[in-house]
């Protein structure tokens, strides 16, 4: 869509061309697309996480080792922060569809790029440690005298690990949200040029 104006300025005429002011409905539409998908990558990864845990038999049926996800602080930080992200995208969801009807909306973008910040830091903290976790349960350290805890309880590992794909996927997903943002935002500002 372009625009072309006239202006008298003396004995020179001048022209104001706003270079792009796209519609921003696609963009949109992807935002959506792109929020609902991280919705299910960090809910499925709060729920299997949240529910990671083995119970090993020793000797006797009476003396038995278990393993839980909230054993492990780090677990538990990563079940509430992709718990946390998880609501905040559902809360954006309207702002999302608000953006895909009224495709000129400035603040909310704005907005949306700041807190989509806010929960990338968030979920890559709560993802890489949980996947400090994740690489000592299956490596142990030689150094701290620490054993790898995998070989015994391989189920809980395999569910831990699993639980890291949803989170990082999610990562993904918010850095192409603002990247997204960012397009949408630079479409709508109104560059001119003088003829």
């Amino acid at each position: 869509m372009m625009k072309h104006e006239q202006l008298e300025t003396g004995g020179a005429s001048t022209s104001k061309v706003p270079v792009r002011v796209g519609s921003n409905k696609g963009v949109s539409l992807m935002d959506l697309i792109l929020r609902i998908l991280a919705v299910v990558g960090t809910l499925a990864s709060s729920i299997s996480m949240g529910t990671t845990e083995q119970t090993l038999p020793f000797f006797t049926r009476f003396v038995r080792f278990n393993a839980q996800y909230d054993d492990f602080p780090s677990f538990r930080l990563f079940v509430i922060v992709n718990a946390i992200v998880c609501a905040y995208l559902v809360l954006t969801i309207p702002l999302s569809i608000v953006h895909i009807i009224r495709s000129a909306e400035r603040g909310t973008r704005i907005l949306l790029v700041i807190l989509d910040t806010v929960m990338l830091g968030l979920l890559t903290s709560g993802a890489s440690a949980a996947t400090s976790m994740v690489y000592l349960a299956h490596n142990g350290n030689n150094s701290a005298n620490w054993l790898a805890v995998c070989q015994q309880y391989k189920s809980f590992c395999r569910r831990a690990s699993g639980s890291l794909i949803g989170s990082y996927g999610a990562i993904v997903v918010f850095i192409l949200l603002i990247l997204l943002a960012a397009i949408a935002l630079s479409r709508q500002r109104k560059h001119t040029i003088l003829i």
